[in-house]
């Protein structure tokens, strides 16, 4: 039962990473082994002021392609970011984002996935890969707001 848990500090407000990582669309633009991301459907406002979304992510590296289907909860008013599993190889995926100002536009951003393949060679080829990428998602994800708000980042 594989997790990967982070806490980075980023020259970025929390609404500003809450921003980047919301843009689900933009994904395939910057985030490692996402090729595809498509938005299935968009409910109403949720009680955090946010909204709720059924998205199809495709990753692949090499020879290796799949997609999966995740819930999307937009917290913008907490800000924080919940994905959980509805379809596709894994037989767990759960992800949860969490932002916090720390005051002079940083912020703390506290990441944890927690998955399980449904296949045990799927585990073997993709494992470590998964593991390599979740290590430099954060960094993915402080590199567009730096694109975006044109200043630098952090470090963890």
């Amino acid at each position: 039962m594989p997790s990967f848990a982070t806490k980075r500090n980023a020259a970025f407000t929390a609404a500003q990473m809450y921003g980047v990582v919301a843009d689900i669309e933009r994904y395939p633009e910057f985030l490692p082994l996402c090729t595809g991301l498509r938005v299935l459907s968009r409910s109403g406002r949720n009680e955090a002021g946010g909204e709720e979304l059924t998205a199809r992510m495709s990753i692949g590296y090499k020879t290796i392609a799949e997609s999966f289907t995740t819930r999307v909860v937009l917290k913008p008013d907490e800000p924080a970011i919940d994905v959980s599993y509805l379809d596709g190889p894994f037989k767990r995926l759960i992800n949860h984002w969490k932002f916090h100002d720390l005051g002079a536009a940083r912020c703390e951003i506290d990441f944890y996935i927690d998955y399980e393949f449904r296949s045990t060679l799927l585990a073997v080829l993709m494992g470590s890969m998964f593991e390599q990428a979740f290590r430099k998602f954060s960094q993915s994800f402080e590199d567009r707001a730096a694109k975006i708000y044109g200043r630098g980042t952090s470090g963890a």
